[in-house]
């Protein structure tokens, strides 16, 4: 069906604006709200007559802002692990410890189809094969099988696969490939399988002679972690770029988010390889192979947007990476500088860290000269909207409200990022607060200020700070001195006076505690990772343990890591390894994952702020799943539902499940994080019935 020009401008004028139901009937209105009636709309009119129109919506603000929950799926009798649209978004699948998936159509409200699998363990994931007209899923579980079934014959599995070891977590597909997926194993192993071929279950061994003489067989192991990094490497999860096939992304039992080439994969696979982590992971990276509690416990590419990669890492933040212009951690990089007459008169402008200084979180004196003191001459004009946010987070900083003021910071740097003084303040605000990774957070902040302005001293100064507190002081005195010699009246301020004597003391810390490392070495006629030493050789460490050490080519991979574009602070991920964070919106405009208080959250895309949190479990929600095409969620976790979520709300204010005191349970979150979840509990402790 078509649509006449006066139709269309009819149906973007209702359904563009958040108040379109304002004269209508309640009846009429909650009609027009309901995600079918919305999903009928673009069907009706078709999808392809204004696909710009229908890609404003599927994220728009008014539309997000009115979130709630339409209706509850319920016939699971365990937790549901996974969920996945179809491509079309007319059936929503879902897996769970019942050992049964599940298809739905969330428009009409009801179950259409239950597979019986033949899984013995919980499933954790389910696929819907593409170009297959919805018919056909692949399943994989904690029993190491991964089953194919066509959900018109669930009593019979289309294809079977049990060539992991251990428990298979996740599975892939790529939109060009209908009958070829990929899966990632604890194991380490990443397979990769096609339906048209008989299946012989191998062995690694298996594998490799069959790939060194060419051999099929239906399926092939692309990767080995295991070889490639070491003997207890797990993959947790992968994901294929939809509009680069060709790229295989894998998170593992690391920090680390490996982005392969996989038309090179398996004989290349040490040099078709990307690695991507937080800067402040890799600032101090170590040949051992030492207790790692972060795990990359899911992964995505934008479908949008061949560039980006979102993922979320157990006991840290939710990170998203541009594929194309990462570049690695810079810690000490000063910009060009070029002494003038009146360079020392540049520190003019007032900070927030003249109103309060928190000497527990960041012990930074203000630093003050007669000079800066007596000009009156302004920074940086900012334009008054931005002068309004900037006002907004000096307030919150000063009121110790840390999360309000960074989030205020960083919407005025969305809309302006020429304000150096806002990289400045947001990196004050950050220091004091010490999450995980405020510290590099700021140095980032830092190193953007300097390059806005090299005369900015207070920026160069608590560049300095940032680099003693990331515990690498000898780079803190590198920058200390540059800026004594850059701006010889700052030589005996106290602020530059008192950092110095920190510096000198954590060095001092620092050789010693190396003394006293190396004299156990010795003693216990151990390598401490000298050059020369073997791959995988053993090395002892403090408290009398031995560790394998990481092969040069890993080693060598990981200091090249690449650094993140933005980061999502506020949710919790340290009890069950398939938590997921995801895109909302073609562009990537909101981010939404689950967390262990029961929540999901959603933040902005460009700002990181958190736009809302929602309470959609009794537990934890393990599973965010947008819908492909309109405003629309389904989340799940530890009950045995699943939750429909849509702009049903009548208005923002009429919101029963939206969490008000939200910096309450970003708090406590970032607490719950400080502590090692693998000393207070084990992970997936819950839903093991296996």
């Amino acid at each position: 069906m078509s649509m006449s020009d006066d139709e269309l401008q009819q149906w973007r004028t209702k359904y563009s604006s958040s108040r379109y139901q304002r004269h209508e009937s309640n009846e009429q209105r909650n009609k027009n709200l309901n995600a079918s009636s919305l999903h009928w709309q673009r069907q009706q009119f078709g999808g392809d007559v204004d696909e710009q129109l229908r890609r404003r919506l599927q994220a728009s603000p008014a539309y997000v802002d009115r979130l709630e929950q339409e209706t509850l799926l319920t016939g699971h009798e365990g937790c549901v692990n996974c969920l996945e649209w179809s491509t079309d978004g007319l059936l929503l699948a879902s897996g769970s410890d019942d050992y049964k998936v599940m298809i739905w159509d969330p428009f009409r409200k009801r179950r259409i189809q239950t597979i019986h699998t033949k899984h013995l363990g919980n499933i954790f994931s389910v696929k819907f094969l593409p170009r297959h007209n919805n018919n056909i899923v692949a399943t994989c579980g904690a029993d190491k099988f991964i089953y194919v079934y066509d959900i018109n014959h669930g009593n019979e599995t289309l294809f079977t696969c049990n060539c992991h070891t251990m428990r298979a977590k996740r599975l892939a597909t790529a939109p060009d490939s209908p009958y070829i997926f990929w899966s990632a194993g604890e194991d380490g192993s990443v397979l990769q399988l096609d339906m048209r071929e008989p299946h012989r279950c191998r062995n690694s061994s298996d594998d490799a002679q069959s790939n060194s003489s060419g051999g099929g067989g239906g399926g092939v192991r692309l990767l080995s972690l295991c070889s490639q990094v070491e003997p207890t490497t797990e993959a947790k999860c992968l994901a294929i770029n939809p509009r680069r096939t060709e790229y295989l992304a894998v998170g593992a039992n690391d920090p680390y988010a490996r982005v392969f080439d996989r038309r090179m994969l398996p004989d290349e696979a040490g040099t078709c390889v990307s690695y991507y982590a937080p800067g402040q992971l890799v600032k101090n990276i170590s040949r051992n192979v030492v207790h790692e509690s972060r795990t990359v416990t899911y992964l995505t590419f934008n479908n949008y947007n061949e560039t980006e990669l979102l993922v979320n890492m157990g006991c840290e933040h939710i990170y998203r990476y541009d594929l194309h212009n990462a570049t690695p951690p810079k810690f000490y990089e000063l910009p060009e500088y070029t002494a003038s007459p009146t360079a020392t008169d540049a520190e003019t402008e007032p900070e927030p860290e003249d109103l309060a200084v928190n000497p527990a979180a960041v012990a930074t004196p203000t630093i003050t000269t007669t000079s800066n003191k007596k000009s009156t001459q302004k920074r940086r004009a900012l334009p008054t909207s931005i002068e309004q946010h900037k006002k907004l987070g000096n307030e919150h900083l000063e009121n110790g409200k840390l999360l309000a003021a960074v989030d205020e910071y960083s919407a005025a740097l969305a809309s302006y990022p020429k304000g150096e003084v806002l990289y400045l303040n947001r990196a004050t605000a950050l220091m004091r607060r010490g999450w995980f990774g405020d510290i590099y957070a700021a140095l980032r902040d830092c190193h953007e200020a300097l390059r806005l302005d090299p005369t900015y001293v207070k920026a160069h100064f608590r560049l300095a700070r940032a680099l003693l507190e990331l515990h690498r002081p000898q780079e803190a005195d590198k920058c200390l001195q540059e800026l004594i010699q850059r701006f010889p009246s700052f030589a005996n301020n106290h602020g530059v006076l008192m950092l110095h004597k920190d510096i000198r003391e954590h060095r001092r810390q620092q050789e010693s505690q190396h003394d006293q490392d190396h004299s156990q070495g010795q003693g216990h006629g151990h390598s401490h990772g000298q050059p020369g030493g073997s791959d995988q050789e053993r090395t002892l460490i403090e408290n009398g343990f031995t560790y394998l050490r990481l092969t040069d080519d890993e080693y060598a991979l990981r200091r090249t890591a690449k650094d993140y574009k933005q980061r999502y602070v506020g949710h919790c991920n340290i009890t069950t390894d398939i938590k997921e964070a995801n895109y909302l919106g073609l562009n990537g405009e909101f981010i939404v994952a689950g967390s262990d208080d029961g929540n999901f959250y959603i933040w902005e895309g460009d700002t990181a702020k958190i736009r809302a949190v929602y309470r959609a479990d009794s537990a934890i929600v393990n599973c965010v799943q947008p819908h492909p095409s309109i405003c629309m969620l389904a989340t799940s976790g530890i009950d045995h539902d699943i939750k429909i979520w849509s702009p049903c709300a009548p208005s923002a204010a009429e919101r029963p499940n939206l969490v008000a005191d939200v910096a309450r349970y970003v708090e406590v979150n970032q607490e719950k994080m400080r502590t090692d979840p693998f000393e207070l509990n084990t992970r997936n402790a819950y839903c093991f019935n296996n």
